[in-house]
């Protein structure tokens, strides 16, 4: 099943996020390569793809795991948690319709 991957970056964190992004996109490649991902990227703060200064509020991750509990699991262990950015995960299933 499909889980919804909810995370909002705390206060300041763009710069943390910058130096800790190598190491989440390897992590994310993982989920990649194993065709488990239907869309993943962050949320700018501004409307525009690339927001500079501005900084990201957050992130969406969909993407297929066996339960709840292993995408929790999951979540929660990637370096962007652990690195003090994201301030907030909720993880909830998803069920794909359209397109």
């Amino acid at each position: 099943m499909y889980y919804a991957i909810i995370a909002e970056d705390g206060p300041d964190s763009l710069e943390k996020r910058r130096q800790t992004r190598p190491a989440h996109l390897q992590r994310m490649q993982t989920l990649v390569d194993a065709g488990r991902v239907l869309v993943a990227g962050p949320h700018p703060a501004i409307d525009n793809p690339d927001p500079g200064s501005a900084g990201f509020t957050g992130s969406l991750i969909v993407a297929e795991f066996d339960s709840l509990e292993e995408a929790r699991a999951w979540a929660n262990a990637d370096p962007y948690v652990e690195a003090g950015i994201f301030s907030r995960v909720t993880v909830k299933p998803f069920v794909p319709v359209l397109p």
